[in-house]
């Protein structure tokens, strides 16, 4: 049915035409993106504006903007096939690698964040550890987000080819244009409003799989003895039960994979490091919201399964009876083979369930989370491009008009570098495999640098900066250690990094993780205590112990951030035993 060149250019035969009602809510979703751009642009004159949006938004719309950041090709089409790939299992992503990480955020790090004025991460690394922290971060980060970009528009691609038949290359294009228009007028602030936006349109598109999946196949009880059934194992429907070895679960890795590698390090360094969704909460307009909308995030975020994952096992579910989604597989098997691959799951449930109407609302619903994450990430590469690497190190003394000006430009020029990273996806198994792996190289290691930058004051500059570059360098290395050389040498390189010669690809993505924080903490460590630390006055609102947190300003149970966050624990854990 998919049959691709090598490139990915070619569709020979589309699923689906849209209805004429169909494209006009598509029609009409693109122009409203680009009217609030255009709306919005008097009121990013200032580098506070366009960046961080004044510092104005609510806790609420903060919070919604955070989570909406993230919802974007990585969840909609990335963990929907993923789910496809490794049963239930995905959704560790969402709650023990997300939930935590998020509330450890609002509480303990966001007073850091917030009260140090910082524009950027890599900004809050310069005032902790120095330049060389700063300069080594910003790169980093400044290629990962451009690579990320890509991700959400190749999968916006694969959404617009696999319904409607369309150009790869067109549809990338198309995607790109509309976002750098609207981040380029109206910076953060239009970014944040579209987000918003995006989020009731994901919900209200995507929540009709799950709520007819579930109908037709008459329930989740009834949805995992299918699956038993039809992949032969109940595997596929258990949360932790069968992570006790390798070999028990379709992921091909055990609890210490989950828990540590990416429960401890991946996603506490995405979630407390990654400027993409720190620097929507920046925009709050005090403390208390500062702290807050994390912790609203970690509130819909442990929702978001219902309409990501859930697609995802329903096709598992009912893949006897002759749907497209029978046999998916890796996109490069996909590319030569003809099949469908993982990552078009959920467009191929959509076209299941949606008629005329609810097709153009669902349709929507993806290209907003794609658009969501574009944004996010050509923002994000945007501020820390013109504030930690343009501003620091080639113009220091421009204007800030100046920088405006240079926010704008570069918006564009990232999206421009973007496009060509895109198609750097479609050599992956799966949009996650890819994304899994930029993280390990860049987001463990930082998270390091920046937890002991925050919690120990004897950690010094060169601590930081060496420590920094030892992780990053050590994960990179242990990347090409199990991807080059022969079939032998790679399955005994993932054996070494994951501990078991039953791992599987994104076991080794979790290990090389904890590997790569592991040393960057070692050698910050080792280093910091052979080198001379600040004093206590130069640590003041950079370190624990070192500084007098302001009072947030609430004043009754109902309004302290720690009280909600107490909540969102509890259902946290409930979540986790009930589908244990």
């Amino acid at each position: 049915m998919f049959a691709l060149s090598a490139l990915g250019l070619v569709f020979t035969r589309q699923l689906i035409s849209l209805a004429p009602v169909d494209i006009l809510i598509l029609v009409l979703y693109f122009a409203v993106v680009v009217f609030i751009g255009f709306y919005v642009k008097g009121s990013t004159n200032t580098s506070e504006q366009f960046f961080l949006a004044g510092r104005e938004m609510t806790a609420w719309i903060a919070g919604l903007s955070f989570v909406s950041a993230n919802l974007g090709s990585l969840e909609l089409m990335g963990w929907a096939g993923s789910a496809y790939q490794y049963g239930i299992l995905a959704t560790h992503w969402y709650w023990i690698g997300a939930i935590p990480a998020m509330l450890f955020l609002g509480i303990v790090m966001m007073p850091f964040y917030y009260i140090s004025k910082t524009h950027s991460v890599p900004g809050y690394l310069q005032l902790r550890f120095g330049e060389g922290a700063r300069g080594l971060s910003a790169a980093s980060f400044a290629f990962m987000t451009i690579l990320m970009s890509g991700v959400n528009m190749y999968a916006m691609a694969v959404v617009m080819q696999t319904v409607l038949g369309w150009n790869m290359t067109f549809s990338i294009w198309v995607g790109a244009a509309t976002v750098a228009v609207y981040v380029m007028l109206g910076g953060l602030r239009s970014a944040i409003i579209n987000e918003v936006l995006q989020f009731v349109l994901i919900w209200a598109g995507a929540a009709l799989i799950p709520i007819l999946g579930l109908i037709e196949v008459g329930g989740w009880t009834n949805l995992k003895a299918q699956i038993a059934r039809n992949v032969g194992s109940s595997d596929y429907t258990h949360l932790w039960s069968t992570l006790g070895h390798f070999k028990s679960n379709p992921m091909g890795i055990n609890w210490v994979g989950i828990v540590f590698g990416l429960g401890a390090i991946i996603s506490f360094g995405y979630w407390t490091t990654d400027f993409l969704v720190v620097q929507r909460v920046l925009s709050a307009n005090n403390l208390r919201a500062a702290k807050m909308a994390p912790v609203i995030g970690a509130a819909f975020k442990m929702a978001v399964p219902l309409i990501v994952i859930l697609p995802g096992l329903l096709a598992l579910g009912l893949i006897t009876d002759g749907h497209p989604a029978y046999h998916l597989v890796p996109a490069a098997i996909a590319a030569h083979t003809g099949q469908g691959s993982y990552d078009q799951v959920l467009p191929l449930m959509l076209i299941r369930y949606c008629g005329p109407g609810l097709l153009g609302l669902g349709i929507t619903a993806l290209v907003a989370g794609f658009m969501s994450g574009m944004a996010g990430n050509v923002s994000a590469f945007s501020t820390v491009w013109t504030y930690d690497i343009y501003g620091a190190y080639i113009n220091k003394r421009a204007s800030d008009k100046h920088y405006v000006l240079m926010g704008r430009m570069s918006t564009v020029i990232g999206m421009l570098v973007s496009i060509g990273t895109a198609y750097l996806v479609m050599n992956a198994a799966s949009i996650m495999d890819y994304v899994q792996a930029l993280f390990s190289f860049f987001i463990a290691p930082l998270y390091g640098t920046v937890i002991l930058g925050m919690l120990w004051k004897r950690a010094t500059n060169w601590g930081g900066f060496l420590g920094l570059l030892a992780g990053t360098a050590s994960s990179i290395g242990m990347f090409f250690y199990t991807s080059t050389g022969s079939a032998a040498h790679k399955a005994f390189a993932l054996s070494r990094i994951a501990l078991s010669p039953d791992a599987q690809p994104m076991a080794e993505n979790m290990f090389r993780a904890l590997w790569s924080w592991l040393i960057c903490v070692g050698v910050t460590v080792i280093v910091s205590l052979l080198t001379t630390p600040k004093t206590d006055a130069e640590l003041n609102g950079l370190v624990y112990g070192a500084t007098i947190i302001p009072h947030d300003g609430s004043m009754t149970l109902w309004q302290k951030p720690i009280f909600w966050a107490g909540v969102v624990s509890v259902i946290f854990i409930a979540l986790n035993i009930i589908f244990f």
